[in-house]
């Protein structure tokens, strides 16, 4: 999700002059004005967000544990709604596996206007609850909370169908992200980034994120419980469309100019991402065909021709994005169905699975809201807490492409989001969940997190690895939800190594390092002394990371050496075959570091190159789980492979160190001892069996 609302008035936009444009329909003339502005999308998410009322989780700790007696197999809404109103009124049918105790209840959520509420306020209001084919005795209401007694329990294990039959009109205070639950408008915009002028036209469209969805449905609002599958069947009055996910498989013409549009998912999906929209659209179909993969439809509900006019070739990127991401990071989680949008005046977009709700077409918004579907969709958080792995994800999605088609924007926009990183030192970790502003928070789950993801790419420096890990990632929680932790198992598979310094330091974390670089030179001796210092002591004292250094010789050329920072204060020492003039830190903005002075020469420094040390000897080697090291000064041990990658660290200590070689796979390695300052105290080979 992103949002728009204060980013119009933000000083540093992100400029993307041109549009590229992937398209597989023929393309059509565009009235919309040449090298638009186009908004960083982590700035027109977070933007709504702060326009959001501070919403807190719905349902009582107590009525959770009822929830928890069973899960959510199946939704499907059967419902009359219309494009001028935020009346409901039908059916909601859950299908629910039961736990291992009988249910003699149906515990759900349905909003209800407050106690004290005056006569005529929005409110939905229960008709029936019928279970297993008997209606309910007795409906128990406290709130949202709602909770049906069965006229004959549900045996333990056993599949139960409920439909709840309701009707009402949905609440309209700023509850959910972006607005509400439930929305309707009567007037739209043709551009909303260039201020181009509203005009007439009627809708209503559903954003049930983070807790909204009990406002037009009953539901259980849980994360970790996806339906399987899901069906969206609403009626009325024509010319109306109806945008929802998966497939529409029939339009039912009814009496008096109705309409019923009757939408399937088979596919299992979150509260929170099961969406309707209602207006009188027109549709635009394209077509994506990712390799190795069945052609993916995109499907569009646009206002109305000239909106499409203005949007359509900034539409037709769609598919070019769909193919590369395919080839990245796995193919299209929802082929057999489709991708596509329905458009709403929500100042941003919302990434409702297979079908994105959207406030126009820029790039890095189409970008964002696409890559959800891999990011937040297939694989949801398990909690707000981990919200990152959904949002932080599809910001990095925009990265990835303008890498892939506009590559002059992509550090521009890397450079962006560094600097509104910097703008908060909390975690990306949200410990309150509670607090809507807090979980979408522009800086630190969007930003942030993006610069975190990047930081991942750089620790594993192989990008065959990253993107197997991400491919890994949504093949293994394909359907499902994942946390943090199990993020971090399957780059640690990938790095050879654990990394739970890496995400103790950038995901519970706060703060960011600054690097402070002196150096000196000695005809082909340099030496480097970096002390590092971070703004949020603390909580995140130190910050263990490789750097890149830019090394500027007198003849115009570069050099660029990556150096590992396990001190604070720490020396290297490096052989060089030029005269250096200037020494640049990160120089292509892998690392989320606050900026520090600009390295100069110290002619104090010694430069020398370092005394010549014999061979380390060790044993047994080869060797199999474990390598015995010599008695030394020595602080850590690190183990580089063939390629020159590092791919253990050790902290040593003791008499008789021993280096725990059994994550390595079997192959020859490069062994280095180093102090405290980071200074080589011994090096040798050893082979792994």
């Amino acid at each position: 999700m992103r949002f728009l609302f204060y980013a119009l008035a933000l000083s540093s936009l992100f400029i993307a002059p041109g549009r590229a444009t992937a398209q597989t329909a023929p393309p059509q003339p565009a009235t919309r004005p040449a090298g638009p502005v186009e908004l960083n999308a982590g700035q027109l998410c977070a933007a709504a967000h702060v326009r959001a009322a501070q919403r807190t989780a719905t349902s009582s700790v107590s009525h959770r544990r009822k929830m928890d007696r069973y899960d959510v197999k199946y939704y499907k809404l059967d419902l009359a709604m219309e494009n001028n109103s935020l009346n409901v009124a039908g059916l909601v049918w859950m299908r629910v596996r039961v736990g291992a105790q009988a249910l003699d209840s149906l515990a759900f959520e349905l909003y209800q206007a407050p106690t004290g509420s005056p006569a005529g306020t929005a409110t939905m209001l229960i008709d029936s609850v019928v279970v297993n084919g008997r209606r309910s005795p007795g409906i128990r209401r406290a709130g949202p909370d709602a909770t049906a007694a069965l006229a004959q329990p549900a045996a333990a294990n056993s599949l139960a169908d409920a439909r709840i039959y309701y009707h009402g009109t949905a609440p309209s205070g700023n509850s959910a992200a972006i607005g509400n639950g439930l929305s309707t408008r009567s007037t739209v915009h043709l551009d909303t980034y260039q201020g181009a002028p509203d005009f007439a036209y009627n809708l209503t469209w559903s954003l049930s994120e983070p807790f909204s969805a009990h406002e037009w449905f009953p539901c259980k609002q849980v994360l970790t419980d996806k339906a399987d599958s899901s069906d969206v069947w609403v009626t009325t009055t024509l010319p109306n469309k109806v945008g929802s996910n998966g497939v529409l498989v029939r339009s039912v013409p009814l009496a008096g100019n109705k309409m019923r549009y009757e939408w399937k998912s088979r596919h299992p999906i979150d509260y929170y991402l099961i969406s309707v929209s209602v207006a009188p659209y027109v549709e635009y179909v394209t077509t994506a065909h990712p390799a190795g993969g069945p052609a993916v439809p995109i499907v569009s509900y646009l206002y109305n021709q000239n909106y499409l006019n203005y949007w359509q070739s900034d539409i037709n990127q769609t598919a070019g994005f769909i193919e590369n991401y395919s080839a990245l990071v796995g193919l299209y989680p929802f082929a057999d169905e489709k991708y596509g949008h329905t458009s709403a005046p929500i100042y941003g977009g919302m990434e409702h699975q297979t079908m994105t709700t959207q406030d126009g077409f820029s790039f890095t918004l189409d970008a964002h809201e696409l890559f959800h579907q891999w990011f937040g969709d297939n694989v949801t958080c398990a909690s707000w807490e981990h919200i990152w792995l959904n949002e932080s994800f599809a910001s990095y999605g925009e990265y990835l492409s303008l890498q892939a088609f506009r590559p002059s924007d992509a550090r521009p926009w890397m450079d962006n989001a560094h600097l509104y990183a910097l703008q908060n030192q909390g975690t990306i970790y949200v410990a309150d969940t509670t607090n809507v502003g807090r979980i979408f928070d522009y800086y630190l789950t969007y930003k942030k997190g993006a610069g975190v993801v990047h930081m991942l790419r750089y620790l594993l420096n192989d990008d065959t690895k990253f993107f197997r890990a991400l491919r890994t990632y949504q093949t293994q929680y394909r359907g499902s939800t994942a946390r943090t932790a199990d993020l971090q198992r399957i780059f640690e598979a990938e790095a050879g190594r654990p990394l739970g310094y890496f995400f103790q330091q950038w995901f519970w974390g706060g703060g960011y390092p600054i690097f402070n670089v002196r150096w000196n030179q000695s005809g082909n001796n340099l030496v480097l002394r970096v002390n590092e210092t971070v703004t949020q002591a603390s909580i995140t004292p130190f910050f263990e990371t490789d750097v890149d250094y830019r090394l500027t010789f007198s003849n115009g050329t570069t050099q660029t050496v990556r150096r590992r920072q396990t001190t604070a204060t720490q020396t290297f020492a490096l052989t060089v075959s030029g005269n250096v003039t200037a020494i640049t830190v990160d120089p292509d903005q892998w690392v989320l570091d606050a900026p520090g002075p600009t390295p100069v020469r110290d002619n104090t420094l010694l430069a020398s190159r370092p005394a010549a040390t014999a061979a380390l000897p060790v044993y047994p080697n080869p060797c199999h789980e474990q390598l015995q090291l010599p008695a030394t000064a020595a602080t850590a041990a690190e183990v580089r492979d063939a390629t020159g990658r590092l791919v253990l660290r050790q902290p040593l200590a003791g008499a008789q160190p021993q280096l725990i070689t059994h994550s390595l796979v079997p192959g020859l390695y490069q062994l280095r001892l180093v102090g405290a300052q980071g200074e080589l105290l011994g090096q040798t080979r050893f082979a792994k069996e």
